[in-house]
């Protein structure tokens, strides 16, 4: 049987200006572990810890720009465009330009917070 969504349950970010996440699947709002699906919205100037989480994170960006740095670099990725962050490496998202960004974010297994491992 299919299971209806009715609202996400707004989650605390963490950051250095409040971001909203909606969170529709996951642990909190469905109480489902294998994925979580949420829609962010960060304001211009967000920038979030770094972390080495124990998931993988999907990420689409429907408006604006998400700065994605990692070991490797750091790339902008833009309205339209998706990344793929891979578990146990590390990453760090940010919105540094005017407007900030709203993308939505996937994570298999399921995000939780002893498992993405935040930069002190």
């Amino acid at each position: 049987m299919a299971i209806r969504i009715d609202k996400p349950t707004v989650i605390e970010a963490a950051g250095n200006k409040p971001k909203l996440i909606e969170e529709y699947f996951g642990r909190v709002n469905s109480q489902t572990s294998e994925v979580s699906i949420a829609r962010m919205k960060s304001p211009s100037g967000w920038v979030e810890p770094g972390q080495k989480p124990e998931f993988n994170e999907y990420t689409v960006v429907l408006k604006g720009t998400l700065r994605v740095i990692t070991e490797s670099g750091e790339m902008d990725v833009k309205e339209g465009q998706a990344v793929l962050a891979l578990a146990n490496e590390w990453i760090q998202y940010s919105s540094p330009y005017e407007g900030g960004a709203e993308y939505i974010a996937v994570c298999l297994p399921a995000f939780a917070p002893n498992t993405v491992h935040r930069d002190e």
